[in-house]
């Protein structure tokens, strides 16, 4: 394995969109689609500093120094996928997801939660899309490659990781919009769950008085129609008291 940057890194994780449907579709050509795929972003992320971590079947996993290499290479690369001919007329798109962190370097690669987070963007994407994390986000400043732009998606709900806000990266002449991020539904807060409990106690407590009003028979019955008309007629007399009340007050002042 060459030698991996340590210290603060940003990862970059790629993937095939719909590369079983592909495969499907363009048979022994596939392995032209893989070859050419690969080709393309060893070259461009190559070229911005990545260093080549992991490959397997159609994704891959990068390594950058720099944040801002890792974009850079990112934005390359798709665009390089958008204008090559691929064959038969194949639209092959791309989902990349980068987060930048502090891992550790084993001897068997980078280890920690950053490299799970790192994949755990790139699942949520859709093909031709770049996902950043926060980190790697606030790192990058405005110093962003000719014709990018950055849409802010919010906090989304990553599985393993659970909260992470993810940023965008929208490319001049690429997809303008994608479909909603695959993200995990959202988990409910200890409060939420507290909140619901409660409902429901209250909820049992209603269910329970009525059935056991409902067991008093008909007496009890009468006795609360009566309470309830004799509140009634208070209450129509209290209002009768006020406004006659107003009543005299206008007849005085006017």
């Amino acid at each position: 394995m060459a030698s991996l940057p340590g210290g603060t890194v940003t990862f970059l994780f790629t993937d095939i969109e719909g590369s079983t449907r592909l495969l499907q579709e363009l048979g022994d050509s596939y392995g032209d689609v893989v070859r050419d795929h690969r080709q393309l972003l060893r070259e461009h992320l190559g070229a911005s500093g990545g260093t080549e971590v992991d490959t397997q079947g159609d994704a891959f996993f990068f390594s950058f120094p720099r944040s801002r290499g890792a974009v850079a290479g990112a934005v390359a690369a798709q665009r390089a996928l958008a204008e090559h001919s691929w064959p038969q007329g194949a639209e092959v798109r791309v989902r990349m997801g980068l987060h930048t962190g502090e891992p550790s370097v084993g001897d068997e690669g980078y280890l920690g939660l950053d490299v799970v987070r790192a994949a755990r963007i790139c699942s949520a994407g859709h093909g031709g899309q770049i996902l950043l994390s926060e980190t790697t986000r606030a790192l990058l400043g405005n110093d962003l490659p000719d014709g990018v732009s950055v849409v802010d998606l919010g906090q989304q709900d990553l599985k393993d990781v659970q909260h992470e806000r993810i940023f965008q990266l929208a490319l001049d002449g690429g997809p303008e919009q994608f479909p909603p991020l695959k993200t995990e539904q959202q988990r409910k807060s200890a409060s939420d769950e507290l909140g619901e409990r409660i409902e429901r106690h209250v909820l049992d407590m209603v269910d329970a008085s009525l059935s056991q009003g409902k067991r008093k028979g008909k007496g009890q019955q009468a006795n609360m129609l009566r309470f309830t008309v004799i509140g009634l007629i208070e209450l129509l007399l209290v209002i009768l008291t006020i406004v006659i009340a107003i009543w005299l007050v206008k007849t005085i002042l006017f």
